[in-house]
């Protein structure tokens, strides 16, 4: 569904590995919420019929031929947003943990200008609406700890897969988002590239089918995984938006060699639905 003049135009991303029992009512659910945006569903090789479903519900598929992690899977959502030149880009998981209905506070929120990043966070509510293992809210904590202290802003929820940005920091995180732990390394390179982030209160509901892959031992090798990778981000040289290599960012040169470069970095993803055609 592309955009009427004048209207914002808006990027839904919904990353997705085997959730065939998910993720038709997921597109379902963000087509209610936001009839204006499309829907875009990377199917990071999945064997199950995850890719069926969401095309049978109206999403747009971009097909992964292998399992490429979740960092990859967004990043090829964000460098299709900047192809396509969407205003704003939201993301949520593929498993229905997130509720639809609350993308519209997050759009009002990039709207007003409030923040480049908004992030659903689970945690500035009053009491979480589902149980989360013990192990796993002391990882969530920790990270929250850590990103705090790097950023200098408090941080409560730095795993969440429910966000929204607009086209500055969709830009930043198209080239720097990294394959293996985005969700917490994506608030340190929006912080270094001098862009606001932002988070809201939002629900989170027990996934609609299957089952988490994160046991006891893969909760503690991921803690000291995103714990090394927290802290490279944080020694990366990642230029401020405002200026260096961001400054040329409306020059026409600039932007055709940036779309050219998303254009071959795509080809290998073969694209399927009812899509919006190139800029």
């Amino acid at each position: 569904m592309a955009a009427s003049d004048g209207a914002d135009k808006i990027l839904v991303i919904i990353p997705a590995y085997n959730e065939q029992g998910a993720i038709r009512q997921v597109v379902t659910g963000v087509r209610q919420a936001v009839p204006q945006a499309d829907i875009l569903v990377i199917n990071d090789g999945s064997v199950d019929n995850t890719a069926q479903e969401a095309l049978a519900a109206g999403a747009l598929v971009v097909q992964h031929p292998f399992n490429l992690g979740i960092g990859g899977a967004v990043q090829t959502g964000l460098k299709f947003a900047e192809l396509k030149g969407y205003d704003y880009v939201i993301r949520l998981d593929g498993d229905g943990q997130h509720n639809a209905a609350e993308i519209a506070q997050v759009l009002a929120a990039l709207r007003a200008q409030e923040a480049d990043l908004i992030v659903g966070s689970r945690f500035l509510r009053s009491r979480v609406d589902w149980h989360i293992p013990l192990l796993r809210r002391v990882g969530i904590a920790f990270f929250g700890w850590a990103v705090s202290c790097l950023i200098r802003r408090r941080t409560t929820d730095t795993t969440s897969g429910f966000c929204g940005m607009n086209r500055a920091a969709t830009r930043v995180l198209a080239r720097y988002l990294p394959q293996d732990y985005p969700d917490v390394e994506s608030r340190v390179i929006v912080h270094k590239a001098g862009l606001r982030q932002l988070e809201l209160p939002v629900h989170m509901r027990a996934r609609m089918a299957g089952v988490s892959s994160i046991n006891a031992w893969r909760s503690f090798y991921y803690a000291c995984k995103v714990t090394v990778a927290v802290v490279t981000s944080a020694l990366k040289d990642i230029a401020r938006y405002d200026s260096g290599p961001w400054a040329a960012r409306e020059d026409s040169h600039a932007h055709t060699h940036r779309t050219a470069d998303h254009r071959r970095l795509l080809q290998p993803y073969s694209v399927v639905g009812d899509h919006p055609t190139d800029p």
